[in-house]
């Protein structure tokens, strides 16, 4: 039985190639298809799913067709252009349109690449550069292309220099502008789940980018801290170091989030208090929460880089916080309700530890502590201490109350029971 496909000219495209080339896992396969129409493509069971240009669905492997298009710039923004498909469209005029080298390639097939841009010699020299002058029309391209540095760094990857000038150009003549917030959160939240995310900023900001897009982290650059410390002195490679340091203690892209903008009231020190930060931790929830109303961030990323932000101070000090100031920090990260938050603070304050000129491989420390405190805390059996004061007689709203009473003063017992006997070993 003929399959769909067969009645068609299509070619293997994008990051299936990409990826395939590299050795990387293929997780997605998108199709061009060429010399075909909307109706043929329908007629051969393709479902139509796109809505400004024919994209259509394999009607077995439910994997993306779409016919073979150009596209014209007609107005600003990455909303700007319009689309032309036709049986006159070539291969090599859709693959023209894409952003770099390395996803402009495509395979018959019979597995034959087709490369008529050099995306596989770049791919052997580790470049990613632009495909033709049109990367300049779409300001979406200045960020995928930051993220693809991230995504692939630890592979030896890095910017053309003529592709960075170019994103630098379309900073400069205000393209940049024309990004909605959706857009670039959807750009940031994949780059988050990159072991590289610091590269993802440091390209933007080398771009101008940064300004536009995190005007928040952009202030942290230049921003000086104390040298005792903090040897590296800049707030912003601080936080880049940080980021670095979190993505080797773990892949949650919640937490390279938090650490992303933790230090965001520092920029907002008054000058004659600098290089010291008092309070900074205060300071730094509203741009964070102007900076997550803005692009939209999700309200797991959002409440707990707030958290995080003021809070994690007493990740550094934890020995010297007292039994009932252990619990309340416990209490407002949420954790006996949510144990992960718990795990998180203490990766995202190590990173934060780490994240320092000479210190990129302490130890935990003190940090070690909250753990067992907490592990404390969540062994009191609440249910007993409320059987035990509805078996009182207490009547009414003081029930509650003493029965919160009670589980509190138990955990601040458990919590000073582990303090006293670390201080002992």
């Amino acid at each position: 039985m003929a399959r769909p496909e067969d009645s068609i000219e299509a070619y293997l495209v994008g990051g299936a190639v990409r990826d395939r080339l590299m050795g990387n896992p293929v997780k997605d396969r998108d199709w061009v298809v060429i010399n075909s129409t909307p109706e043929e493509m329908a007629s051969l069971g393709f479902r139509p799913v796109g809505r400004d240009f024919p994209v259509f669905l394999h009607p077995e492997s439910g994997e993306q067709y779409a016919l073979a298009r150009t596209e014209r710039k007609v107005a600003r923004g990455y909303r700007g252009f319009a689309f032309h498909c036709g049986r006159d469209v070539t291969l090599e005029q859709d693959l023209r349109r894409r952003d770099l080298t390395i996803n402009a390639m495509a395979m018959d097939s019979a597995g034959r690449l087709l490369d008529p841009f050099g995306g596989e010699v770049d791919m052997s020299r580790g470049i990613l550069r632009h495909v033709s002058g049109a990367f300049v029309e779409d300001p979406v391209r200045i960020l995928r292309t930051a993220r693809f540095a991230a995504r692939f760094r630890r592979q030896g990857y890095s910017i053309s220099p003529d592709t960075l000038l170019l994103m630098s150009r379309m900073v400069e003549n205000g393209e940049s502008d024309a990004l909605v917030p959706e857009r670039v959160w959807q750009e940031i939240s994949e780059a988050l789940h990159y072991p590289c995310f610091s590269e993802f900023i440091v390209q933007v900001r080398a771009c101008g980018a940064l300004r536009v897009i995190l005007p928040e982290v952009d202030a942290l650059f230049g921003v000086p801290q104390n040298s005792r410390y903090h040897p590296e002195v800049d707030t912003g490679v601080h936080t880049l170091m940080c980021l670095d340091a979190v993505s080797g203690i773990t892949e949650d892209p919640v937490a390279m989030f938090a650490v992303l903008v933790h230090d965001l009231g520092k920029p907002l020190t008054p000058a004659e208090f600098l290089p010291a930060h008092h309070a900074h931790e205060k300071r730094g929830l509203v741009p964070i929460g102007s900076l997550c109303q803005r692009l939209g961030v999700p309200v797991r990323y959002r409440e707990f880089a707030m958290r995080f932000c003021e809070l994690h101070l007493h990740g550094h000090r934890i020995h010297q916080l007292k039994p009932g100031t252990v619990l309340r920090l416990l209490e407002r990260l949420d954790g006996f309700r949510a144990p992960e938050q718990i795990e998180r603070f203490i990766n995202c304050c190590l990173a934060d530890r780490r994240g320092r000129l000479g210190h990129e491989q302490d130890a935990p420390g003190q940090l070690d502590l909250l753990d067992p405190y907490f592990q404390a805390a969540t062994s009191v059996d609440a249910g007993k201490i409320a059987a035990e004061v509805n078996a009182s007689g207490l009547q009414g709203s003081r029930t509650g109350a003493e029965i919160k009473r009670r589980i509190r003063a138990a955990r601040i017992h458990a919590i000073a029971q582990v303090r006293a006997f670390r201080s002992r070993v």
